[in-house]
């Protein structure tokens, strides 16, 4: 791997020691490295300095938002290396692993049609709470083509820069919706089957998962709203089934508790406990060692409520053209 043709990219804000095992673990590594901070009140930006990071300092006047922190990011790097080849995009809660990046610009060395490739992120510390159990499982997506890759993930900068980068304005999703764009241009996303980074979401608290999956609502229906037309139908589905299970049966079952349809109302209910069961089942049967199947049905099936409340939440910031705000879970 020629380090002279790659650059990482760290965003955070108050990551303490998450951020310096995170600069360490690209040292060496990558020829340049940009620490992007979103205004934090700890010692963050003297950390990244220590450890050899170009740093820079969000515009504490414009709204924060992941997006526009890598973009900024990308930026300074060109700045600094106009002949970059690859960025490496890592939350500051992130640690690279050891292979990733050798494996990682391999692959897309011999793959020009391919723009993005991600690995397998796992969490820190799985076992110390149900919803890091819960992340954990979800960063294990299918190997080979996808549609998507998370914040973490390697890019050739000129596919990234050729579609404008991230949309600025995004305050979750923004990776999914820049993918869109990048398979629209003829590119690939392409998921390795390689351990990529170690992330500690240090989620404990059933209102930080509540907070999550409210913000992946938000997303849903701000891509749905931009990308949703045919042949995409970006998120559709999604904002549809967080509208079906998380507002529309609730609103059905209190309709018929209110005309004194108490049994039918019952009925109604009983579809929720059903859901569980059906996707627990449907979990095992395609992965038998599936640790926690039950628990991930059921918190599954409970997270349609949150996510409704944000595709609510970003319709009515739409209708009354508010603000951009922050959905965050820590």
């Amino acid at each position: 791997m020629n380090t002279n043709t790659l650059g990482a990219v760290v965003i955070g804000r108050n990551e303490g020691q998450r951020l310096v095992r995170c600069l360490q673990s690209l040292r060496d590594r990558v020829a340049w490295c940009v620490y992007v901070d979103s205004g934090s009140s700890d010692d963050s930006v003297a950390q990244a300095q220590a450890l050899g990071a170009d740093v820079v300092n969000l515009d504490m006047s414009q709204p924060f938002t992941a997006a526009r922190a890598r973009n900024e990011g990308l930026a300074r790097l060109r700045q600094i290396a106009p002949t970059l080849t690859y960025v490496q995009f890592v939350d500051g809660d992130c640690e690279i692993q050891p292979d990733w990046l050798h494996h990682a610009c391999a692959f897309l060395a011999e793959h020009p049609e391919v723009a993005v490739v991600c690995g397998r992120r796992r969490e820190r510390f799985p076992q110390a709470s149900v919803y890091n159990q819960l992340c954990d499982l979800e960063w294990d997506t299918p190997i080979g083509p996808a549609r998507a890759c998370g914040g973490d993930a390697l890019m050739r900068v000129s596919a990234l820069v050729a579609v404008g980068g991230y949309r600025p304005d995004l305050i979750a999703g923004e990776e999914p919706e820049l993918c869109v764009r990048l398979r629209a241009a003829g590119h690939h996303i392409w998921r390795l089957n390689v351990e990529m980074t170690l992330h500690d979401a240090a989620m404990h608290r059933l209102g930080q998962w509540w907070q999550r999956n409210r913000r992946s609502g938000h997303a849903f229906a701000e891509g749905a709203w931009l990308h949703g037309a045919p042949p995409e139908r970006h998120f559709v589905a999604e904002t549809r089934r967080a509208l079906v299970w998380g507002a529309l049966l609730p609103l059905l079952w209190l309709g018929l508790m209110i005309v004194g349809a108490e049994g039918l109302a019952g009925l109604l209910l009983c579809l929720y406990p059903l859901q569980v069961i059906r996707v627990a089942r449907r979990v095992r049967a395609m992965w038998p060692a599936h640790p926690i199947p039950w628990q991930q049905a059921f918190f599954l099936i409970m997270g349609r409520f949150p996510e409704v409340q944000g595709v609510l939440t970003f319709h009515w910031r739409r209708w009354r053209r508010g603000p951009v705000r922050l959905i965050e879970y820590k």
